[in-house]
C-alpha cells in the first residue's frame, strides 16, 4: 500500500481498501476486548490516526485504563503507564540527572530517562497529581520533546498521551489547567455500560478479565495509515465550516448563538480548528473515503470542543453544559451557502 505522490491527488480506491482493512481489524479487536463501547473505540482510533492526545473522563471502574491498555496491546508500539498520585514529582515522569562514577574513578552527571520516553504514555488518573506535576507534560505534548538543564531531548515518534481522569467534583482531584486541556485532541466521556453489556461481562469473563488481542497492527502498517491520512482531502468549504464553528464559540463573535453569548467566557482556540480538521481526515479514512465532508465535522465536533470552552459561573447555575453549547453551535452554524465541488462529497456513500 503506497500513498499518492501528488499533493492534490485523491487516494486511489485500492489504497483506501487496504487502509480500511487495517482500521477495521483494529476496531474489531477493541470491540472484542471491551464490550459495548464501539462508538467510543471509533473516536479513540480517530484520535490516534490524527496523532492527537486523548483524555478519557469517567467515574472509577468504567474501563478507562483497560481501554488504553488494550490499545497499547493492539498497536506494536512501546507502552508505559504512570499512576498519577499527589506525591508524584515531575522527575518521576520526565527523568532526572543522577551523579554516576565513571570507569576512571571520576564522577559525572548522567541522564536517566523517565517513562515519558515511549510511544504511548498512559497517564492514569492524571488529575490526582498536583498542578506542578501535571504541567511536566506540557512541552512533551506540544513539542514532542523534553527540556531538562538546558538540553532538549526528542521523544520517540509517534508519541501519544492517553490520559484518564475522574470527574473534578470527586475528592482529591486537581482540575487540569486550560493550557493543558487544549493540548488534548479529544476529551471523551466514558459512561456506565448498558444492562445487557454488564450481563455479558459477568457471564463470560471471570473476575472481569478481558481477552488478549489475537491480531496486532504493526509499526509498518501504522506508518502506512499515517501516510494515507496525509492525502485525505478536506475541501475548502469544509475548512470554512470548521472555521465558522470555532469562531462562533467566542461570545463576542457575530456568529455566536445566544446561548454561547450568555454562558461562555472564552471560546475554543485555533488548535481546536486544527484538531477538527485532522479528526475529519481520520474519520474519512476509517470509512474508506478519500475526502472529508460536512457530516464528519458534526461527528467529531463535540469531542474536540467540549473541553475547550470556558464557561461562566452562571452556566453551572443554569444547568448549561458544554454539550448544550456545542449542539447550539451545530444548530446555528450551517453550511447552506458552502457548496462542495461536484464529485467531491461522498457522504451519500456512507455505510
Amino acid at each position: 500500500m503506497s500513498a499518492p505522490t501528488a499533493a492534490n491527488q485523491l487516494v486511489p480506491p485500492e489504497v483506501l481498501e487496504v487502509a480500511k482493512s487495517y482500521t477495521d481489524h483494529t476496531l474489531e479487536q477493541l470491540d472484542k476486548i471491551l464490550l459495548g463501547r464501539s462508538q467510543l473505540h471509533r473516536l479513540v482510533l480517530i484520535a490516534v490516526l490524527a496523532r492527537g492526545h486523548l483524555l478519557l473522563e469517567g467515574m472509577p471502574g468504567l474501563g478507562k485504563t483497560e481501554l488504553v491498555k488494550a490499545l497499547g496491546a493492539i498497536l506494536d508500539l512501546d507502552f508505559k503507564r504512570v499512576q498519577f498520585t499527589p506525591d508524584l514529582m515531575p522527575s518521576d515522569i520526565l527523568g532526572a540527572h543522577i551523579l554516576q562514577e565513571t570507569a576512571t574513578g571520576g564522577r559525572e552527571m548522567s541522564f536517566r530517562p523517565g517513562p515519558v520516553f515511549t510511544n504511548i504514555l498512559l497517564a492514569d488518573e492524571i488529575n490526582r497529581a498536583s498542578p506542578k506535576t501535571q504541567s511536566a507534560l506540557l512541552e512533551a505534548m506540544q513539542e514532542g520533546a523534553v527540556t531538562l538543564l538546558g538540553e532538549t531531548r526528542p521523544l520517540p515518534s509517534p508519541f501519544f498521551v492517553l490520559a484518564s481522569q475522574n470527574p473534578i467534583d470527586l475528592e482529591g482531584t486537581y482540575p487540569l489547567p486550560e493550557a493543558q486541556l487544549d493540548r488534548f485532541l479529544f476529551k471523551l466521556e466514558v459512561g456506565t455500560p448498558e444492562v445487557d453489556v454488564l450481563a455479558q461481562i459477568i457471564g463470560t469473563r471471570r473476575r472481569g478479565l478481558a481477552p488478549k488481542p489475537d491480531w496486532r497492527l504493526s509499526r509498518e502498517e501504522l506508518a502506512k495509515l499515517f501516510g494515507v491520512l496525509e492525502h485525505i482531502f478536506v475541501p475548502k468549504p469544509v475548512c470554512q465550516f470548521i472555521s465558522r464553528l470555532v469562531a462562533a464559540s467566542h461570545p463576542e463573535h457575530p456568529l455566536a448563538p445566544a446561548l454561547v453569548k450568555e454562558n461562555v467566557s472564552f471560546g475554543a482556540s485555533p488548535r481546536a480548528a486544527i484538531a477538527i480538521a485532522e479528526a475529519v481526515r481520520a474519520l474519512a479514512l476509517i470509512e474508506g473515503r478519500p475526502t472529508a465532508g460536512f457530516e464528519d465535522v458534526r461527528v467529531v465536533a463535540e469531542s474536540a470542543l467540549n473541553h475547550r470552552l470556558i464557561l461562566k459561573y452562571q452556566a453551572k447555575v443554569n444547568g448549561v453544559t458544554s454539550r448544550d453549547l456545542i449542539q447550539a453551535l451545530l444548530a446555528e452554524i450551517t453550511q447552506d451557502d458552502l457548496t462542495l465541488p461536484k464529485g467531491v462529497s461522498l457522504e451519500d456513500r456512507r455505510a
